[in-house]
């Protein structure tokens, strides 16, 4: 049961979902459950966004999942990959490293440091404006504007 609400979330949303046992790709943007998730995999790749809760029926986590799949563009725009961990029991790495109480958001850079934690959901505006303002990402979008300039 906890894997099927970001599935069912992606189809009402994307249109179409891809599900292979707790990973979901959506146009570009994967989600996954974090218990099954190494963040070594992401370093100087992707920006993983972290939402945990104690029950996938917790409506916080609802909400943001609802928020995240509103702007997956603007999150693929950032090299953002979602993962969710809604099972406290499962004891998963990341929720040890993290160690969030209830609902949680977490965005970790692409340098693999936790960038901000949130106890509450957060828009995708706000949590783009936030990537926009890391120093990395600065960096590609001068890089970004340098190659249209030059091409």
């Amino acid at each position: 049961m906890k894997h099927i609400l970001p599935v069912v979330i992606a189809a009402l949303f994307a249109g179409h979902a891809m599900a292979a046992d707790a990973i979901e790709v959506t146009e570009n943007i994967v989600f996954s459950q974090a218990s099954e998730t190494d963040l070594n995999q992401f370093v100087w790749k992707k920006r993983p966004i972290v939402v945990f809760a104690d029950s996938d029926a917790d409506p916080r986590y609802t909400e943001q999942i609802e928020l995240l799949m509103a702007k997956l563009h603007d999150l693929e725009e950032r090299d953002v990959v979602v993962l969710t961990d809604t099972n406290p029991n499962a004891k998963s790495e990341l929720r040890l490293k993290l160690r969030p109480r209830g609902f949680m958001l977490a965005i970790i850079g692409k340098d693999g440091g936790v960038k901000l934690r949130k106890p509450f959901p957060w828009d995708v505006r706000e949590i783009t404006r936030s990537i926009d303002k890391m120093p990395l990402r600065k960096r590609e979008l001068r890089e970004k504007k340098r190659e249209a300039s030059e091409g």
